[in-house]
């Protein structure tokens, strides 16, 4: 299945705000979601990485999608992650986000044992038609230790197994190699292409990427938007100003001590501290066993706001 208009512009993965007890915090994420809304995205991605996807009870997960598409209410496109190690239990997931009002989903390949290209196809094939709704592939090989393959990913999209790609893997050749065979293939129509590295957003649009899914828009959707018109007007001197001024943002993801926490729980941390600083949500808390920032760590991530002009 595919979208009725390929899906494009700038589309967060929604932070999971949560209580101290942490659990969902439910009015952080309707306030979250009106703060993603009122800075111009295109669409919203809920379960993925920076949403703690992999931290949540299912239980939780579907809560969070239930909420995200009630007070959205098809004013905007809403992707849910159904990602977890086998093709049964993603078939799960995709059953539960779907019935809660999810408009696609986004899976990443088999992870826990190593799965060889042929099997990776299998898994999307058979997701997809599971699936009442379209399936975009999530390239993510950090955490499933598998990079896809340009050449299935493109035999998928001919297929009509995938609708697009969100590929987080930072790899902007491989990238690159995707954007230009959907473009060249005859089969290929409407399928997506976006970029999940916040740094590389203007390159990346540059060689044809649909758009962007960058976690640091939650803390400035505004910056994204502006960036995603930009480089839809070719102004490249802007785009690259203003990705620029992104990418001094982005610099708050490593705040945290890495003797004490890994990327992740300070990279999260400091999302999470920002959109606390800004009055978005009420707990800056991550996930267990993910380690929290520090107060001195969060004031950190308050500098980096000030200096980017949002506080």
């Amino acid at each position: 299945m595919t979208f009725p208009a390929p899906l494009s512009g700038v589309v967060p993965p929604v932070c999971t705000p949560l209580t101290p007890q942490r659990e969902v915090d439910v009015p952080s994420l309707l306030r979250l979601v009106d703060h993603l809304m009122a800075g111009g995205v295109h669409g919203l991605f809920v379960l993925g990485t920076t949403s703690e996807a992999a931290y949540l009870t299912d239980r939780q997960r579907r809560l969070v999608v239930e909420t995200v598409t009630g007070h959205v209410g098809g004013r905007l496109p809403v992707l849910a992650g159904a990602i977890d190690m086998t093709t049964p239990r993603v078939l799960d997931h995709v059953r539960e986000v779907t019935a809660a009002g999810a408009e696609a989903v986004v899976v990443c390949a088999p992870f826990y044992t190593r799965t060889h290209p042929a099997e990776i196809a299998r898994h999307y094939r058979l997701v997809a038609a599971a699936s009442p709704v379209p399936v975009l592939a999530y390239d993510l090989p950090g955490a499933v230790h598998t990079k896809l393959p340009a050449d299935v990913v493109l035999e998928l999209a001919a297929e009509g197994v995938l609708a697009g790609l969100k590929d987080s893997s930072g790899d902007l050749a491989g990238f690159r190699t995707v954007v230009s065979g959907a473009r060249l293939h005859p089969g290929i129509t409407g399928f997506s292409v976006l970029t999940g590295s916040e740094v590389i957003v203007d390159a990346a649009m540059a060689v044809g990427a649909s758009g962007s899914v960058p976690g640091l828009a939650n803390v400035d959707p505004g910056g994204y938007v502006r960036l995603d018109r930009l480089c839809r007007a070719d102004d490249r001197a802007g785009a690259r100003s203003e990705q620029e001024r992104l990418c001094a943002l982005f610099g708050m993801v490593d705040v945290g001590d890495a003797g004490r926490m890994g990327a992740s729980s300070s990279a999260l941390g400091a999302f999470k501290a920002a959109l606390h600083l800004r009055g978005v949500i009420d707990c800056p808390l991550t996930a267990e066993p993910q380690t929290p920032l520090s107060e001195t760590e969060r004031e950190r991530v308050g500098k980096f706001l000030a200096a980017a002009g949002l506080l």
